[in-house]
């Protein structure tokens, strides 16, 4: 069942996990994998904009694993949640992974506000990844 996998990548410990889950989904069944990084809302200052050294890095190691792929490092106004679900529609993709972050007993009531639209509003399935603890 090969199709597209579509990953929500940001430079955070979550945003890797989520990438390397993906790596491993794709792998499975020689899906393509898109990795989407949006700055927030267009912000490309902000810390969820992977550098271009990250995205680099992203390609190499895709490229070196054999893995089909594209990187799309989103440039319009949409918030992450919106270009991640735009993306895996225009690719008819079989699952989006997004990464979450742990959060305290109240944390958990709400979602982060990506995650959250993302889990909402997706057409296919949705795998959400939680980063490894330190120590």
């Amino acid at each position: 069942m090969s199709g597209t996998v579509v990953v929500g990548y940001i430079p955070t410990p979550e945003g890797i996990a989520a990438f390397e889950r993906a790596k491993d989904e794709a792998v499975l069944d020689g899906s393509t994998l898109v990795v989407v990084n949006a700055g927030q809302s267009g912000n490309f200052t902000s810390p969820t904009f992977a550098s271009p050294a990250d995205i680099d890095a992203i390609d190499t190691e895709l490229s070196g694993a054999g893995i089909a792929h594209e990187v799309i490092q989103a440039t319009d106004q949409l918030a992450p949640a919106e270009e991640i679900l735009r993306v895996a529609a225009e690719k008819g993709a079989r699952l989006i992974v997004i990464g979450v972050r742990r959060r305290t007993p109240v944390g958990k009531l709400i979602l982060g506000s990506t995650s959250q639209q993302v889990l909402l509003d997706a057409q296919c399935p949705v795998l959400a990844v939680k980063a490894a603890r330190a120590g």
